[in-house]
């Protein structure tokens, strides 16, 4: 399984610092004497006095005992200048990694092992789309953002290289020269291209489709990638909602290999077939990924749970809600815990909001105000497709006619070496992904050079590289005050489209989907289609008011888990996740409301942390009925009385873990390289239903030569068993899920380095967690690779609409992006453990709860 595995960080990253060993080896041994004073002096000043050029009026920042500012402030200019200046505080490495990373500019840190990056994003031009959305924005949002920038670079004006963050003398060690330059609006709304980006959707399942297409028959490509049932999994309206006319959209999938040769091709040859289009299909999947991922590896992992329940099921009368958005770990946590209050609301001042923020990014992206709370989950929502393209030069072909590519040259500045210029070359759809100059180590397209003589190449066509509203949306959404105001802040929230679920301290609830979703004249967004036809591609999107949106449901809760929102409507995507974490969820508030009792926020609370793996229990009964012997036998013993539980000290999840592993490497190997089982929802699904065919070809274990369910089962029972024991010890007694199953904090860039010294110095952990794929407690992991999380909850947090000060909340990481500081980490074990943190809210409480002040005055 090795070479499907997916590329790690760790060797992406691997080229980056290898030149810089002896440096880090003497600030390790630094570390023993003035080593300290390196890693400290970093440290911001957190209390007392500080006089800051740009303020108009002096700003206080008080911090609780998690290091969690909360600003306090005059004007809106004041506000979001001091929130920039904090963020630069805590996390400016975290903000100048990531804005180099969405513009493209990579190479200019690390040199060139980081083109071939550099090169794909310039494509997708995050940073000129960001630009154009920065220009059309209203004054008043155009001067928060600029307010905030102001606020990064009067930090910037103080400290340079060390003094900025640890990982600047690191990096000094192999490119003295480097100096970040000055923050602007741009760097900040570039992130939100990020964000669209690694939450994009099922453009690696139209990949997927395309690969298996290859090498298998349709009805069993159809096997492999289940839709959801339905009738069987709950949608997030409740089944029943209120019809919604569906966009004109006309067609069936037409995939490459079934495109009419005469409406695709004047000429009269005949189209191309899946199989002709693997080679750029395997290129492109290889180029994603090798993409660095700011969010986490993309897949039907990155999700999220959220719930709110009404005020008259619940003990406080008023409305709770929950939300634990799924994203890859990261070191710091991607989340910044911020409160952001003015001293009074005015027409100077026009915010009173907490929750949680993006270093790099002006306002709250999830939280509270003091009448509305809201939370996200990703929609997941199909905007993103492929095209297959004939091209020639700089030429593709178009209803028979070759017509010319937009090609735009990039340089792209490297460090310890020459500048290196590349071609971006686009359709009328969006730009070519394959045959990108820069060394990606990728596959070849077809039988010729890049940009050679009839080229298949594939084009992207992708909301997000159009302009759009978003960077408003989220000053909109942190001011609303009630259901009607959020929706109109939900309206600007164009990509990524996400769930968006709501309460108010009047006692409504409510959900609504948001976003720029495509009306296809063709197909359903599942494959790759033909792009030498205009007859494939987008005819609009959908209208606003006609996306799924409702308040106060009958139920008086609504569950949402990147499940399908409802039966009708318009169509929003193909590809759901399936299911199984919301009807988890669903049947835990389903059992509090039956009891008759009121529920309160630690029932909801522990809801997060339910560990009910539905895979394990479809397995359980088909074990427990085979005739077994040997290690299978054993292996059987142990699951007998398991009640599917994947808790962190559990012998039995750990086995079974090994066991799912196991068969699905043994059913699955013969696939196409690329498209072998990760595990999940998906193939929670796929498996599920041949446990209801044990006479099926797919039960098939070429090391062992059985067939047949049965066989296949034991076989795979028997082999874990020798696994698990060489893992964990030969006393099952011992053997526990959180010693496979451990999270590692890594730094996002010189964490994943591959040298011990750079590692020690920024990663945390290794630490024990439960929990698993496809479960609320989605602390997910890679089946193609092993045992180690790749998703978390990023963080949890419970919002208590009768007291807000009630509210509760966990960061995954800590407030600080400075290794050793001591909020570096500091809330890391409470999350491992499942706890939560009180979340002070009102100005009272604020002050209750205060551990450091510090007063920003205005310079001179």
């Amino acid at each position: 399984m090795g070479t499907d595995a997916p590329r790690t960080a760790k060797h992406r990253w691997g080229k980056i610092v290898a030149g810089i060993l002896v440096g880090v080896l003497v600030l390790a041994g630094a570390a023993v004497g003035l080593g300290w004073w390196t890693v400290q002096r970093s440290f911001p000043q957190t209390s007392g006095f500080l006089d800051v050029t740009g303020l108009d009026e002096p700003v206080t920042v008080t911090r609780d005992d998690a290091g969690v500012p909360r600003i306090r402030a005059d004007t809106d200019h004041d506000l979001f200048f001091a929130q920039g200046f904090v963020h630069a505080q805590d996390r400016f490495w975290e903000m100048d990694f990531r804005r180099h990373v969405t513009a493209g500019r990579l190479a200019e840190l690390f040199g060139e092992s980081m083109v071939g990056t550099d090169s794909f994003v310039r494509t997708l031009d995050w940073r000129g789309v960001a630009q154009a959305e920065y220009e059309a924005l209203d004054e008043p949002t155009k001067a928060i953002y600029d307010a905030y920038a102001d606020g990064v670079n009067a930090y910037l004006e103080t400290r340079s290289g060390a003094d900025l963050s640890l990982e600047y003398a690191v990096l000094g060690l192999q490119n003295p020269g480097y100096s970040p330059e000055p923050w602007n609006a741009v760097d900040s709304i570039a992130w939100l291209k990020a964000m669209a980006w690694d939450l994009r959707s099922n453009l690696e399942d139209e990949i997927d489709r395309a690969l298996l297409a290859t090498a298998l028959p349709p009805e069993e490509v159809a096997r492999l990638h289940p839709g959801f049932d339905m009738a069987g999994m709950p949608t997030i309206m409740g089944g029943s909602p209120v019809p919604v006319a569906a966009p004109a959209s006309t067609g069936t999938v037409e995939p490459i290999d079934s495109v009419d040769s005469d409406a695709a091709d004047a000429s009269g040859s005949a189209s191309e077939t899946s199989a002709d289009a693997a080679p750029a299909l395997a290129e492109l999947r290889a180029t994603l990924d090798a993409m660095p991922e700011l969010l986490g590896r993309a897949g039907n992992e990155i999700g999220s749970n959220s719930w709110v329940v009404s005020g008259s099921l619940t003990d406080t009368g008023k409305p709770i809600l929950a939300n634990d958005p799924h994203l890859g770990p990261a070191m710091p946590s991607i989340w910044a815990q911020m409160s952001l209050a003015c001293s009074a609301i005015d027409d100077d001042c026009h915010y009173d909001v907490s929750g949680y923020t993006f270093s790099g990014l002006p306002g709250v992206i999830i939280g509270h105000n003091a009448r509305i709370a809201w939370g996200f989950t990703n929609l997941g929502p199909d905007v993103a497709d492929l095209y297959l393209e004939r091209v020639t030069g700089d030429e593709y072909e178009l209803d028979g006619a070759m017509q010319p590519l937009t090609v735009r040259r990039e340089t792209i500045e490297v460090a310890g070496g020459d500048p290196q210029t590349i071609e971006v070359r686009s359709t009328a759809r969006g730009p070519l992904v394959t045959g990108i100059s820069g060394d990606f180590e990728q596959v070849a397209v077809g039988e010729s050079e890049a940009h050679g003589e009839g080229d298949l190449q594939l084009s992207l066509q992708w909301t997000a590289l159009t302009p759009g509203s978003t960077p408003q949306a989220i000053f909109a959404l942190n001011r609303a005050q009630n259901w009607d105001e959020f929706r109109s802040a939900a309206a600007l929230f164009e990509v990524p489209s996400q769930n968006l679920i709501y309460a108010d301290v009047d006692g409504n609830i409510g959900y609504q989907a948001p976003g720029e979703i495509p009306i296809r004249l063709t197909g359903d967004g599942t494959v790759p289609l033909a792009g030498w036809t205009s007859e494939n591609g987008w005819s609009g999107t959908v209208p606003f008011e006609q996306l799924p949106s409702m308040t106060n449901p009958a139920s008086g809760y609504i569950v949402t888990a990147n499940n399908a929102v409802a039966a009708d409507g318009p169509m929003l995507t193909k590809d759901w996740d399936l299911g199984y974490r919301a009807r988890a969820i669903d049947a835990r508030i389903q059992a509090l409301i039956a009891t008759g009792e009121k529920i309160s926020a630690d029932e909801l609370a522990d809801i997060q942390l339910d560990t009910t793996d539905a895979n394990a229990q479809s397995f359980l009964p088909v074990i427990e009925g085979l005739d077994l012997d040997g290690d299978a036998a054993r292996g059987q013993a142990l699951l007998d009385d398991w009640d599917g539980h994947a808790d962190v000290d559990s012998p039995e999840a750990a086995y079974f873990a090994v066991f799912w592993k196991t068969v699905l490497d043994r059913m699955f190997r013969d696939l196409p390289e690329g498209t072998r089982p990760a595990g999940g929802d998906r193939w929670f699904t796929v498996v599920d239903t041949l446990l209801d065919e044990p006479d099926s070809q797919w039960w098939t274990d070429p090391d062992t030569d059985a067939t047949g369910r049965d066989a296949v089962i034991a076989a795979s029972l028997a082999a874990a068993w020798t696994e698990a024991s060489d893992r964990l010890g030969s006393n099952p007694d011992r053997w526990s899920w959180g010693k496979l199953h451990t999270l590692t904090l890594t730094n996002q860039s010189f964490g994943v380095s591959g040298i011990g010294p750079i590692e020690w110095l920024f990663n945390r952990g290794p630490y024990e967690v439960g929990g698993g794929s496809a479960v609320p407690d989605a602390i997910a992991w890679d089946a193609r690779v092993g045992y180690e999380v790749d998703w978390v909850p990023s963080m949890r947090m419970i919002v208590d609409l009768a007291n807000f000060d009630r509210s509760e909340w966990i960061n995954l990481t800590g407030a600080s992006g400075h290794a050793f500081n001591p909020h570096y980490d500091d809330q890391a074990p409470l999350w491992q453990r499942g706890e939560l943190r009180p979340w002070a809210f009102t100005q009272k409480a604020a002050d209750a709860a205060s551990d450091e002040s510090l007063v920003l005055r205005p310079a001179g």
